[in-house]
């Protein structure tokens, strides 16, 4: 859909294993060694492991198009059967006839058939290569039956080299003891890794240029960067998200892909990423900020009351003529506290909601002084208003 406005001609970041688009990092070139030097090196086992998507099968159909034109080769794809099914699944790919026997065929009677294929052909110069895709899924019984299938033989080489390709847990699995027979007979093994920073962007450009891009690429330096985050150097990955990213590009009439277009495509196919704050807690994040503001408001307020109350005692503290009748003033005092202190909280709020340009406008002097009281003063305002406030009526302090 983009190809024509980023002015290619075929898809760059297509998912199908392409030889044509195989970028031959230091890792690719060592994997497709080990694979080439496993066609010669006298059968046995050859095994090619990697994380996934990290482009094994790629370097297999490589390999395959390398491959010496007198080389037989079997390709399965599909490791999800028993031991019956992959003897005859062997002899299909090889284009072995069926045997003709009575009743149901066996195990045996597939891999005899096998075994005269295997001669016919080393007589006339021939090699015969198994290859096994997403190897880890076979079965104990599986890999035992591949071990004995190593065996067919003539007293200078090994009639059948196979190839297996799988995740790591592949790996694993060789190192258990009931497979340990069979680990033996691995002549050659490599872990294909991720790609670094580096070779991500190498990646990207190669791939442009094979679909047959000849300007420049249309990812800034910084969107480079956060694509190999958020791919982790995958290539499957990698190839996912650009072309996610170039399609939304479209969409917009975008020329130059940065870093928020990344950002974008990966939260569309990958979800949560890497290095970046999950969607649903931002309006926690901003929750925050608005709760800092308002409690600074209601702080400042409450110390304005409590200043403002200390004053009114000091103004309207009992006089010698007020001790003889302590009572009406005992009495009055918390309603009067209570209206200072709605009408200082009132005040303070009105002067926190106030715009920054007019702070003095309408301000009362009191309100004014709270303002420039110390928390410190304010909280020993409040003790003594506290001690205060502890003791009995009668005992009023004569000023």
């Amino acid at each position: 859909m983009y190809m024509r406005f980023f002015g290619l001609k075929q898809e760059p970041f297509s998912l199908a294993p392409d030889p044509r688009y195989l970028y031959m990092s230091k890792r690719h070139r060592e994997a497709l060694a080990h694979l080439l030097y496993g066609v010669g090196g006298g059968g046995g086992f050859v095994l090619l492991s990697g994380e996934i998507g990290a482009g094994k099968t790629t370097v297999c159909r490589c390999f395959l198009e390398q491959i010496p034109k007198r080389c037989n080769v079997a390709y399965i794809f599909n490791p999800k059967l028993t031991v019956l099914e992959l003897a005859k699944s062997i002899n299909d790919e090889f284009h072995i006839p069926a045997p003709k026997v009575r009743g149901t065929a066996t195990v045996k009677t597939y891999v005899d058939a096998l075994n005269d294929f295997l001669l016919r052909t080393h007589a006339v110069g021939q090699n015969n290569v198994l290859i096994i895709d997403e190897a880890q899924q076979l079965s104990a019984e599986v890999f035992e039956q591949l071990r004995l299938l190593t065996n067919l033989e003539t007293n200078e080489r090994k009639l059948l080299q196979i190839v297996l390709i799988g995740q790591p847990e592949l790996r694993t699995m060789l190192e258990r003891p009931d497979l340990e027979q069979l680990a033996q007979r691995v002549i050659a093994r490599f872990h294909l890794k991720a790609l670094t920073a580096k070779e991500t962007e190498h990646y990207i450009r190669h791939r442009l240029s094979v679909a047959g891009m000849t300007r420049a690429i249309p990812f800034d330096r910084r969107a480079l960067q956060r694509i190999h985050q958020i791919s982790r150097g995958v290539p499957r990955r990698i190839n996912l998200l650009c072309d996610r990213v170039m399609l939304g590009a479209y969409a917009h009439g975008k020329y130059t892909i940065d870093q928020a277009m990344v950002e974008k495509a990966g939260r569309e196919v990958f979800g949560r990423m890497p290095n970046s704050t999950p969607p649903e807690r931002a309006p926690s994040a901003r929750g925050t900020g608005v709760g800092i503001v308002i409690g600074a408001g209601l702080a400042v307020a409450v110390l304005a009351a409590f200043a403002l109350y200390s004053g009114w005692r000091q103004g309207n503290a009992p006089t010698a003529v007020a001790v003889t009748n302590p009572a009406p003033v005992a009495a009055s005092a918390p309603a009067s506290a209570a209206n200072v202190l709605t009408t200082a909280a009132s005040q303070a709020s009105a002067v926190a909601s106030a715009p920054a340009a007019t702070p003095a406008a309408a301000t009362p002097r009191a309100l004014s002084s709270a303002a420039a009281t110390k928390p410190a003063a304010a909280t020993l305002a409040l003790r003594a208003h506290a001690a205060n406030a502890s003791q009995p009526t009668d005992r009023c302090v004569l000023i």
